[in-house]
């Protein structure tokens, strides 16, 4: 369905990169019936049209001891979101903005290492933002489903 835009063979490499981004052009050839040569002008392709945006490394934060994942929702004054959300772009502990429907929300996740240093990104820059007119915190127990990136 999100490939739609995509030629079969195209679709297929897609396919087996999200699976496994570091599969090699030679295995893939293999698996879609191509050169080797053919898969890295194919997946180049997709790169400079930017269909694929990166390679990366995922890093589950649950598995590193001591630390705490949120997703916070917070609402600001129409004039403040993109203040609000340039003060969250400058903060390391921040991984994820989104603007989402409603008035002047923000959704944001951010990864500390210790409970300490949530309480200080909380309190030192989330209650400092300018306009907040709620906010909301949900801590992260456990990891049940988690797709990156599009799903197909």
């Amino acid at each position: 369905m999100f490939l739609d835009g995509l030629d079969e063979t195209d679709q297929k490499i897609v396919r087996l990169l999200i699976q496994n981004a570091r599969m090699s052009y030679s295995e893939i050839g293999q698996k879609v019936g191509i050169s080797r040569v053919a898969v890295k002008m194919r997946v180049q392709a997709l790169e400079e049209k930017g269909i694929i945006e990166e390679y990366t490394t995922i890093i589950n934060p649950q598995k590193i001891s001591g630390a705490v994942s949120c997703y916070f929702e917070i609402e600001t004054k129409p004039e403040a979101l993109m203040k609000a959300a340039e003060i969250l772009n400058e903060c390391s502990t921040i991984t994820q903005i989104y603007r989402v429907t409603g008035k002047s929300r923000l959704h944001v996740h951010a990864v500390a290492s210790s409970n300490e240093e949530m309480e200080q990104l909380i309190s030192g820059i989330i209650d400092k933002l300018p306009g907040v007119t709620e906010c909301s915190c949900s801590m992260i127990l456990s990891r049940i489903k988690d797709i990156k990136g599009l799903r197909l």
